[in-house]
């Protein structure tokens, strides 16, 4: 067996070989595939290996057909793709596209030792390009003090021991190297075409309370999350939905309690208050008849009445 030929090859056989011949162009390989066959799911682990290479073992040019993602963890060496060439060194990773022409190879004096991951899916170029790489820019420096080469082992590890649940276990490894290629590669902050800064803050400001309303939060705990201001976050707020945070936030929970009232018939109301973050039912009650005009209770037999009601006919 051959490294490039290892490489290649969606789910190779787990192996794990200390090889000390020239023709794998390594001193020491292993490598362990996914024992979740693949199935064109969305996000998928292939395989993960480790290898110390010989000096001035080359791979390439050549394509594959998935992500392929080295981290060095020692030595050197060069990694080519049509566009750019980079001189690597420990700390350093790179990715290899699908149907990019690439080649790579060990330094003569400082032969690189790294690890690899495989990956694919339906969603892979999304989540790959949300990371930050693209063809033209392919490689980041993580350092050597960084988690990936301990989360590639763990990784393969969990292969190596074919239990179905290490699939898990490499999507979540996978999506912590993705976070820190993001880290190094990705922008600030991706702004859609036309979209303005405070427009993306305010879309921010919505999906925190589109997630937290359920618990006690306050805007000043919203505030400190993302980072601003709690005046200039209620200005712009207001500015762009034409309602103050705490208006929206609280309107929101009513229009979540509505829906419980309505689908959720064996609650009570102090459970409804509650399961929207707001802990005295008796300021729930006022705030939804503030909003719709009835007090929650009577909206509740008014629903079941013209439920029954439209059954019957």
């Amino acid at each position: 067996m051959t490294e490039s030929r290892s490489e290649q090859t969606p789910n190779p056989p787990n192996t794990k070989l200390q090889e000390t011949s020239g023709k794998s162009g390594a001193l020491s390989y292993s490598v362990a595939s996914n024992p979740v066959y693949y199935e064109r799911g969305a996000l998928h682990v292939l395989f993960a290996g480790a290898s110390q290479t010989l000096p001035g073992h080359a791979l390439g040019p050549k394509l594959y057909d998935y992500y392929l993602l080295h981290y060095v963890e020692k030595g050197a060496g060069t990694f080519r793709t049509e566009l750019h060439s980079y001189e690597l060194a420990a700390g350093d990773c790179f990715l290899i596209h699908p149907g990019q022409l690439v080649s790579y190879q060990s330094h003569a004096r400082n032969p690189w030792q790294y690890r690899w991951i495989a990956y694919t899916g339906t969603q892979a170029s999304q989540h790959t390009e949300a990371a930050g790489f693209r063809p033209e820019k392919s490689v980041f420096h993580a350092g050597t003090a960084c988690g990936i080469a301990d989360w590639l082992s763990v990784m393969q590890e969990a292969f190596a021991q074919r239990k179905e649940s290490s699939h898990f276990t490499s999507l979540g490894t996978l999506y912590m190297i993705l976070a820190e290629a993001q880290n190094h590669l990705a922008e600030v902050q991706t702004l859609i075409p036309g979209e303005s800064s405070i427009r993306r803050t305010v879309k921010q400001m919505i999906q925190y309370m589109s997630t937290q309303y359920a618990y006690p939060v306050s805007i000043e705990q919203m505030s400190a999350s993302l980072g601003y201001n709690r005046a200039y976050l209620s200005r712009i707020f207001k500015q762009e939905t034409g309602l103050t945070p705490v208006t929206y936030l609280l309107k929101l929970r009513i229009d979540k309690s509505r829906q419980l009232l309505r689908e959720r018939p064996d609650l009570s109301i102090e459970q409804i208050s509650d399961s929207v973050g707001i802990a005295d039912a008796l300021y729930f009650s006022k705030q939804f008849k503030r909003f719709h005009g009835e007090a929650p209770s009577l909206y509740r037999e008014n629903i079941l009445s013209r439920s029954n009601g439209a059954k019957k006919t």
